[in-house]
């Protein structure tokens, strides 16, 4: 008799968790290895170039590895805690689940689209825009998934195909990441390990979002201009007849083509607790040293009879904000949209409970990834390290190392997808190399979001390209074909930003 052929077991990517604890486990087992050294440091705790010195090894056992991520998150005498990035990506996620509970966001591009009804052309810049700010801003991914179901309809309704929805919302959000300018789970946690502001750098990634974003509203808004005249020309006129046949638009009703007034004002106070983040993390003193209007307006509130007991004489200027305040804006601003909408307590409560469930893995994946800073540096080898970069980098010219920095990304994101992973997983060491390299810290952020986010638009490990194809019948191999000439112009746009950026 015949035996059974036996299934062979794809292989299947672990999970960022699994990834990064093996670079604990990987890290652990170097320490046994790699010499022990250290660098002085000044002040402010910065590397000082130069400074190297031996010293006795102490290599990391078992104990160290599972302590790793405990200490990852809470600190210790050699690494800072995770713990307030943390906390105030679940904060952001329990603002996020209010506002999402009020369905607010998703008929807000709801009405943007029936608004332009006739005009749909006109509507890739200004979606694509309102996605690569979302992106830019909160890392807008996974919530894009709920506006494919409506932008596919209605892109093949008025002769374009599945593709131009797809451009739209993921090249849109996805590019917005690439330039992330307060991006909590990308710049901020990367701040964080760094150990400066996520307003530093600010204004040259604001440039960088407006570079990226017109080459890609050029690229989709070309695409649809060509199958507008030319049906022929998609990339998936191939199943033309089967599209429109499971994209049919549906009817819809009066009730659901009208955004309440309580929407739109939630759309407000999301838009604005945006707006008052970016006031509150730019160091404008430091851009500025006469700029002090926010401290003039924080002094009068906090030291007028009454006014400041009710503000609180401990308020902090905007300017001088770090997580802690950020933290608190947005589980302010949570109560404002719950009052606003007038959104009961218990409805409240497990909205913001919700929103920040959704987030808890990115919490704690931050704080594993942490781990191997943790026994990078008690193991006595991040020093070690570093000296090997130092000594390496010493015929490097500042624009060849940063545009080097933005391909390690490339390549590590393949390997740690989370973007909050992989900002706490290296910029302990990538950082001071920027140090020796005389590039500054916020520039080599700028490098690891470009990286990371260029990656996230074609990678088949991420789960919201493969939500986005899989909605629109589309194959990963065809989305890299139609894309191909885009990300080239990206890789290349960031490079030549990246390097002019570094000899500024």
């Amino acid at each position: 008799m015949d035996q059974p052929a036996v299934k062979k077991k794809k292989f299947k990517m672990p999970s960022a968790f699994t990834i990064l604890f093996i670079l604990i486990v990987i890290m652990a087992v170097l320490s046994w290895f790699i010499p022990a050294g250290k660098y002085s440091t000044d002040s402010s705790g910065n590397i000082i170039a130069g400074t190297y010195k031996a010293v006795k090894s102490n290599p990391q056992g078992l104990w160290d590895i599972f302590m790793a991520p405990v200490i990852g998150m809470v600190g210790d005498d050699n690494t800072d805690g995770a713990i307030s990035v943390s906390l105030f990506i679940l904060v952001i996620g329990g603002f996020l689940g209010v506002v999402n509970k009020t369905r607010a966001l998703d008929e807000g591009i709801s009405s943007v689209v029936r608004k332009y009804k006739g005009k749909e052309k006109q509507l890739i810049p200004i979606l694509m825009i309102l996605f690569a700010l979302g992106g830019s801003t909160y890392g807008m991914a996974e919530e894009t998934i709920a506006f494919y179901p409506l932008l596919i309809p209605v892109m093949i309704g008025v002769g374009f195909d599945s593709m131009v929805a797809v451009g739209i919302v993921l090249i849109g959000s996805q590019v917005g990441c690439l330039a992330s300018t307060v991006n909590p789970f990308a710049t901020g946690v990367a701040s964080q390990t760094l150990n400066i502001s996520p307003g530093d750098g600010l204004l040259s990634r604001m440039l960088l979002w407006v570079i990226v974003l017109g080459i890609s509203i050029a690229f989709v808004y070309h695409y649809a201009s060509v199958i507008e005249k030319d049906p022929t020309k998609s990339v998936v006129y191939n199943q033309r007849k089967e599209d429109l046949e499971r994209f049919a638009i549906p009817e819809r009703t009066t009730d659901e083509e009208t955004m309440t007034g309580r929407q739109k004002a939630v759309i407000w106070v999301f838009a604005l607790s945006f707006i008052i983040m970016i006031l509150g993390l730019v160091p404008w003193t430091s851009l500025n040293k006469h700029f002090t209007v926010f401290e003039s307006i924080n002094k009068w509130l906090t030291t007028t009879p009454v006014l400041g007991t009710i503000v609180g004489k401990d308020a902090e200027a905007l300017g001088t904000w770090y997580f802690n305040e950020i933290t608190m804006l947005f589980f302010l601003m949570s109560i404002v949209v719950m009052l606003i909408y007038r959104m009961k307590e218990a409805d409240y409560i497990d909205a913001f409970i919700g929103g920040m469930a959704d987030f808890m893995s990115v919490a704690i994946i931050v704080a594993v990834a942490r781990g191997i800073q943790v026994v990078m540096n008690n193991g006595l080898i991040a020093g070690t390290i570093l000296h090997w970069g130092e000594v390496g980098l010493s015929g490097l010219s500042q624009s060849v190392f940063i545009v080097l920095t933005f391909v390690f990304y490339l390549l590590m994101s393949f390997l740690i997808p989370s973007t909050s992973g992989l900002a706490a997983a290296t910029m302990g060491i990538i950082g001071p190399l920027g140090h020796f390299a005389h590039v500054s810290s916020s520039l080599v952020i700028t490098a690891y979001q470009a990286g990371s986010g260029w990656v996230n638009l074609i990678t088949p490990t991420s789960a919201v390209v493969m939500g986005a194809l899989a909605i629109a019948h589309v194959n990963i191999s065809t989305w890299w074909k139609w894309t191909a000439k885009l990300m080239i112009m990206l890789f290349v746009a960031v490079c030549l930003f990246l390097g002019i950026s570094a000899v500024l």
